[in-house]
């Protein structure tokens, strides 16, 4: 991982945890674990590579575990760690703020509605 330019623990937290899909598996992971596919229908937006990155950094961190059972064919899991478990609150945060935007924005759209002196 990449050292931090300032030190401060949020951009090390976001080094780790920034850009768009790794908080978004993490939250996946929170009630139980995954199989890789199961995680991909989950966000039609990631592609296999993406994925595929983003899970081996969050392995790599101790943030998730990779389990491999010798079946035919080979089924992998993904399951948070003790660490890993650590970002349930930050998950529970984010997606408190996102339902806010979600309101927020509804209401703002509500309004532009009903005043046409908003709209352009």
């Amino acid at each position: 991982m990449k050292k931090t330019v300032t030190g401060c623990s949020v951009e090390e937290a976001m080094h780790l945890l920034g850009g768009r899909w790794r908080l978004l598996i993490v939250s996946y992971l929170v009630d139980e674990p995954k199989r890789f596919n199961e995680l991909r229908r989950l966000m039609p937006g990631i592609s296999q590579r993406m994925l595929t990155l983003d899970l081996r950094a969050l392995e790599q961190a101790g943030l998730i575990r990779r389990t491999v059972y010798p079946t035919v064919p080979v089924k992998v899991e993904y399951s948070l760690t003790g660490d890993g478990r650590r970002l349930e609150k930050v998950v529970a945060v984010v997606k408190e703020f996102g339902l806010w935007l979600k309101d927020r924005d509804k209401q703002v759209l509500a309004g532009r509605e009903v005043s046409p002196a908003l709209t352009v």
